[in-house]
């Protein structure tokens, strides 16, 4: 009998976007295919995305930053309803997760960016992993909040560095160096390096098993012409006021691009809706399809959407969330790798966007640099690195 075989296990993503959830879903997938019970807890859209597949979901309360009406990360808002109340808030999503674990009695505990499960498991003695690709958290900074920024750094940045320490393994889902994404933020002392393992990109679909591709492309009316894939993910608030500036653009597209764009919408369908060279689709079920087929994707700067992009072999245009540090981090690394080029929300145009596209389009250096990567290192063995780390620690 194999170590899965009836195992309980209760994975706990963090539930802002779809990033984490996405990644603990493909593993959760393959720990069911091995006979193993599994029990999800998180919170805002994770809770909407891994109830649609079907999965056991409990409701943690939410931990997130607010934001204003451009998307962008709002430090006053901020401090007045999500730090000064952070450690009351974060107590309760310990208790909760208590709670829960004491009524479900899992075997191993898989948080993916929280820090409250990692706590609750402690202090019921049971093993956890963590899968994490931001080891120090980076406050955004603004002029105005410079001290409040500063503060809340050096504070929280020793308690989450101890708290992520105390799992039994650490998962990263990137890249070896050279070509590590989240280089700035994976800073890691070296006492808690023996728990680290990099597992290279967790891949829902790996780019040998997508199939009908040029099928795709005739779907579209994109045999002889560009074809862009934007996908649009993260949090409603943050995703909203981007997607209504992206249609009015690619709206302005001339004839020899077809974009497809993908609104991020748990739960809105399907359904195409055609505005020109543009294609509207509120969720894409099978968005690696759509990624193989592009010639160029147009995405925020999460961290698992590059990743996806690298492994696929596509350039990308990265437009970070205004505020967001680690998105910034982000695109500033994939632009450092030759493969990535980045755009600030505040400065996007018809001129500018389209202008960078041709660009791209028009140089193979991007195309040799992501095929040099892709040479060097296996990209997509997140998932059998991390079925091992569970086998691991339920033997």
């Amino acid at each position: 009998m194999s170590s899965f075989e009836g195992a309980r296990i209760y994975i706990a993503p963090c539930g802002l976007g779809y990033g984490h959830v996405t990644r603990c879903h493909v593993i959760a997938r393959e720990l069911e295919r091995r006979g193993c019970r599994l029990l999800f807890s998180t919170y805002l859209e994770g809770v909407e995305y891994l109830r649609g597949y079907g999965y056991g979901v409990v409701k943690a309360p939410p931990m997130s930053m607010e934001t204003d009406a451009i998307g962008q990360i709002d430090l006053r808002r901020s401090a007045a309803k999500g730090l000064i109340p952070v450690i009351p808030r974060f107590l309760h999503q310990v208790g909760m997760e208590l709670e829960y674990m004491r009524a479900y009695r899992p075997d191993l505990v898989v948080s993916d960016t929280r820090l409250s499960p990692i706590f609750a498991a402690r202090m019921l003695g049971l093993p956890v992993i963590l899968i994490l690709n931001q080891f120090q958290l980076i406050v955004p900074r603004s002029r105005k909040f410079f001290t409040l920024s500063r503060i809340a750094d050096g504070a929280l940045l020793t308690l989450i560095g101890w708290g992520w320490s105390i799992s039994d393994l650490i998962l990263i889902p990137d890249l070896p160096e050279p070509y590590t994404i989240s280089l700035d933020s994976l800073r890691i002392p070296r006492r808690y390096r023996r728990r680290v393992r990099f597992i290279g990109a967790i891949l829902p679909v790996q780019p040998s098993e997508v199939k009908r591709v040029e099928e795709l492309r005739r779907e579209l009316d994109a045999e002889d012409r560009f074809l862009i894939y934007a996908s649009i993910s993260g949090p409603r608030r943050e995703r909203i006021p981007l997607i209504e500036t992206l249609i009015r653009i690619f709206e302005e597209f001339p004839d020899d691009f077809r974009v497809v764009m993908s609104m991020g919408m748990v739960g809105g369908g399907s359904k195409p809706e055609r505005r020109g060279p543009l294609i509207l689709i509120p969720w894409i079920e099978d968005r690696f399809r759509y990624l193989k087929a592009c010639d160029l994707v147009v995405s925020r700067a999460g961290h698992e959407t590059i990743l996806q992009s690298i492994c696929y072999g596509k350039p990308q245009i990265l437009i970070p969330t205004p505020g967001h540090t680690e998105q910034y981090a982000n695109a500033r690394r994939a632009r450092e790798l030759g493969v990535a080029e980045a755009l600030e929300q505040f400065n996007l145009s018809t001129g500018r966007l389209l202008g960078l596209i041709k660009q791209m389009l028009g140089d193979a250096g991007y195309r040799e640099k992501l095929r040099e990567i892709s040479s060097q290192i296996e990209l997509g063995s997140g998932v059998e690195k991390a079925l091992e780390a569970v086998e691991e620690l339920l033997s």
